[in-house]
């Protein structure tokens, strides 16, 4: 045995071997980084800044990965020098022992099914931290063995979540991208200067279909058709149209050829670098599924039905707010000059910030991506029938889920996101191409700063120079430069 621990430290390993095993690791990590660098490149010489701002998302957390390994690397021995009382790990089990009591062996953990289905093992009992603890009558805070899968969990976590968030928002571009036609449509049927005709409100094609009366029972009527829109067509050409001049009119009313569909597709590729990431606070809910993984509890099962529950309720708020701009627009009109014009507002979104469904859709891809991850890291790890993998009538309803969930999402969700969200009461900063906003924003600064001097420099005078001579200045101030900051800050 002696013989055997010496020739597995790295002073008694050939050097060949060692070489060897670096150069691979070196190569595939330089290929990585190549790979990454020249996506990075190719986005820019396209002018794809949002998607290069994702991808340099992505790096981000890959980079945070490895800082987390390198952690788990470095006080692995700290971790295994930790005793605790052997009765403190008989409680709170993914897996029913056989034995809880205080010595258990390793058969004992095999025939539960939690050794034994994988390979590769660091050491058998944890090693010289479990002989450390074991003298004191104690067992080590977490295995090597448990850090060595711990280090796998986390990376498959994170590459699962990036898969899935870039499949969906390529799934859900492609589906928005068709809204081109439409678009294009729109441009080239553009009426001239002519007489407006008159418009029967109730007979518009938007009114027909979104519109549902007025009363109590036509808001519960308006609801339910809001559910069950969201699976089918979830939005039409009609919806587009009125939604696009209702932004226009609001926005932009000097502008009636505005390209709607481009500055829509802006905000969204805008969006994925936020998506893509993982945020401190689903690190949160990470830990918190790990503590929870109890058996018997089935904790992965009832979870999985929280992010479809909020996909669907997410749907059915996004379809209701079409419905809403629909009963405004019917409910003060009969009859109107021009075509139908909705108005914009926060105030048919909850808690009156549109925001709020970004963060809702970045938890349901996390989230999805967790239960999809844990089932496959599982599945490498332990193998199907083992018992921390749950039984069959458990495990196939949660696989089912995740599919709809991420079709749901891809198909209905994301692209009711991508329209809705911009019947907010204010519009985005990339109303702006990328040179106009950096200029504005970069116009504005100085403004701020100029007269931010002039009032340090006269501080006796009741008006500074800038209140006094600058009325344009400060004009344009409200229609450029504060206006983009302020929008800006309410992404």
């Amino acid at each position: 045995m002696a013989a055997e621990g010496e020739a597995a430290a790295l002073e008694f390993t050939p050097t060949w071997i060692v070489a060897a095993v670096c150069s691979i690791i070196v190569l595939l990590s330089l290929v990585a980084e190549r790979c990454l660098h020249y996506l990075g490149k190719k986005l820019k010489k396209k002018n794809q800044k949002p998607l290069y701002e994702a991808l340099l998302k992505v790096k981000e957390e890959l980079m945070l990965l490895g800082f987390i390994s390198l952690l788990l690397t470095v006080f692995q021995g700290m971790i295994q020098r930790t005793c605790i009382p052997a009765g403190w790990t008989d409680h709170m089990l993914p897996c029913q022992r056989l034995d809880v009591k205080a010595g258990a062996t390793k058969e004992h953990f095999a025939a539960a099914g939690i050794l034994g289905r994988i390979g590769r093992r660091l050491l058998s009992e944890g090693g010289a931290g479990a002989d450390h603890c074991q003298k004191k009558g104690k067992v080590p805070l977490l295995s090597l063995e448990a850090i060595h899968q711990l280090h796998i969990f986390i990376f498959v976590l994170a590459i699962t979540h990036v898969i899935f968030s870039v499949t969906t928002m390529l799934l859900g571009g492609a589906q928005i991208h068709q809204w081109k036609l439409w678009e294009n449509g729109i441009q080239k049927d553009a009426p001239g200067n002519g007489p407006k005709k008159v418009t029967d409100v109730r007979r518009h094609e938007f009114i027909k279909k979104r519109f549902k009366g007025i009363g109590k029972d036509s808001r519960i009527l308006s609801w339910l058709h809001s559910f069950g829109k969201q699976f089918y067509r979830s939005v039409s050409r009609s919806d587009y149209t009125t939604m696009r001049l209702g932004f226009i009119m609001t926005h932009c009313p000097g502008n009636p050829k505005f390209d709607f569909h481009r500055y829509m597709m802006r905000v969204l590729e805008a969006d994925f670098k936020k998506v893509v990431g993982i945020s401190w606070y689903l690190w949160v809910f990470v830990v918190i599924f790990l503590l929870l993984n109890v058996n018997g509890w089935h904790t992965y099962f009832w979870i999985a039905f929280i992010p479809l529950f909020l996909l669907l309720a997410i749907g059915t708020k996004l379809e209701h707010v079409i419905a809403q701009l629909a009963h405004d627009v019917a409910e003060k009109h009969t009859a109107i000059e021009g075509d139908v014009v909705v108005k914009p507002s926060d105030n048919h979104f909850w808690f009156s910030k549109p925001k709020i469904i970004l963060y809702l859709i970045h938890f349901i891809l996390f989230q999805n991506a967790f239960e999809i991850a844990f089932f496959f890291w599982i599945l490498s790890t332990y193998g199907f029938d083992s018992c921390i993998m749950g039984q069959v009538r458990f495990i196939v309803p949660r696989l089912v889920i995740g599919v709809i969930i991420q079709l749901l999402c891809s198909y209905s969700t994301l692209p009711l996101y991508a329209i809705v969200t911009q019947m907010g009461s204010c519009y985005k900063k990339e109303i702006f191409n990328e040179h106009v906003q950096q200029g504005v924003l970069g116009w504005a600064q100085k403004v701020k700063m100029r007269k931010g001097l002039k009032g340090a420099a006269s501080k006796a005078e009741p008006t500074s120079n800038a209140d006094s001579a600058g009325p344009s200045v400060k004009i344009e101030m409200a229609k450029a430069g504060e206006d983009v900051e302020a929008v800006g800050n309410t992404e």
